[in-house]
């Protein structure tokens, strides 16, 4: 219980730091440093691109060399990175800036991502990863308001001293995981798996790659949300634009309040995948309910509940996925590649998805619930061929590896 707890309050004082760097760094390029819309999108695709190519070989560096190390060395290379954002008056630095951001996020979700699964019984680790989530919206929604106290005042000294909170955000989460044990290399071999596999063992890995990739088009909910939303409700409705803060509102207190709730139906990779089949068709009907909201405000409500369901459907079972397939000395650089899929998201949705929906209307939104669903049926068939590969069962079992896990992290102290 002690490490879920430093491993919470270290995903809180991140998530408040992120929080504040949505909300705020689109409005401080453009109107403190004076970048065109253009070169800020060209710059942030580009962080992210450079991000997605080194999660795999930074995860596994944190297999290597130990996950709590790499960790903090991440999130202290985040916090600087943050904090150059300040001293940027050029293009060429804000792409630099961007990539280095770009990847220490990267990295560090997948560095945190193998400590949890070293620290965390196999069993164990869906639900604590559901917490984690809850904590990581409950902090972005902290973040956001103080963020747009910042957008409020419109100064550059509030746009630098969100920023500062945003590093010192990450140097609070760095000092955390120095309290976690430095969890070493060996322990993670108890699968007895060759540590003369390849680096890039996850690219040969044909069945994960399928299932990352299918996560991936599943995780275009982000940007639909972030980004599509708020221009539909803008050009295609009569509702009032502040709509989408409710509906951001709903969403973030939803994942607080239920996450967890939904991710203890979740049990073994069968589960998960049924409860990624799931997602697909409530993200489905979501789709089919935002192309109404031109004929009343009712359905945005109702649209942004279902998107939120399934939104906590697809993480519960992808999280129980992404860890049930990963070889137990290879959760950094599996982990690593997995996360790509938020990296693509990022890079690809707004451009395809505003094509699609802005300019296809009702068919728009109908095409991208039908990919939703798709993909979500074709999760199960991709994990299937992944047991096949690897004699993986399907549910959790009380392996002697989690037993002896488990058994040895209750004899070792934290760090302090």
């Amino acid at each position: 219980m002690k490490y879920r707890r430093i491993l919470a309050y270290a995903q809180l004082a991140n998530a408040v730091g992120d929080g504040v760097y949505l909300v705020t760094s689109a409005f401080y390029f453009a109107r403190i440093v004076g970048l065109p819309a253009t070169e800020i999108g060209l710059g942030l695709t580009l962080g992210w691109a450079v991000g997605s190519v080194a999660g795999v070989p930074l995860g596994h560096l944190a297999d290597r060399r130990g996950p709590r190390g790499v960790a903090v060395l991440l999130a202290l290379t985040t916090a600087t990175a943050v904090a150059s954002f300040v001293f940027i008056h050029s293009f060429a630095l804000f792409v630099l800036v961007a990539c280095l951001y770009g990847t220490a996020q990267t990295g560090l979700s997948a560095a945190r991502q193998a400590l949890l699964a070293a620290l965390v019984p196999p069993a164990e680790r869906t639900a604590v990863r559901a917490g984690l989530q809850a904590t990581l919206n409950g902090g972005l929604a902290i973040g956001a308001a103080l963020g747009g106290l910042a957008l409020h005042l419109d100064t550059r000294a509030a746009y630098v001293a969100v920023f500062a909170l945003d590093a010192l955000g990450f140097v609070a989460a760095a000092v955390l995981l120095l309290r976690l044990p430095a969890v070493r290399t060996s322990r993670l071999r108890l699968a007895d798996v060759s540590s003369r596999a390849p680096r890039q063992a996850v690219l040969r890995d044909r069945p994960y790659v399928l299932i990352t990739l299918i996560n991936a088009v599943m995780l275009f909910y982000m940007p639909l949300l972030s980004v599509v939303l708020p221009l539909w409700i803008a050009s295609r409705t009569t509702a009032p634009t502040w709509m989408f803060s409710v509906l951001l509102l709903i969403n973030t207190g939803t994942v607080v309040l239920f996450q967890v709730r939904v991710a203890r139906r979740v049990k073994g990779l069968r589960s998960a995948t049924l409860s990624v089949r799931h997602a697909g068709l409530v993200l489905l009907a979501s789709c089919a309910v935002f192309a109404l909201s031109p004929y009343g405000w009712p359905f945005l409500l109702a649209a942004a509940g279902l998107q939120v369901l399934g939104e906590m459907l697809l993480a519960s079972g992808s999280w129980e996925i992404s860890f049930g397939l990963a070889p137990e000395d290879k959760q950094g650089q599996y982990q690593g590649f997995f996360g790509t899929g938020t990296a693509v998201a990022r890079m690809l949705g707004p451009v395809v998805l505003t094509t699609l929906v802005l300019g296809g209307g009702t068919i728009g939104w109908l095409a991208m619930g039908a990919v939703f669903a798709a993909s979500g049926a074709a999760m199960g068939p991709a994990v299937r061929w992944g047991q096949r590969t690897r004699g993986t069962t399907t549910t959790r079992p009380s392996s002697p590896l989690a037993n002896h896990q488990a058994a040895l992290l209750r004899t070792q102290p934290a760090d302090t």
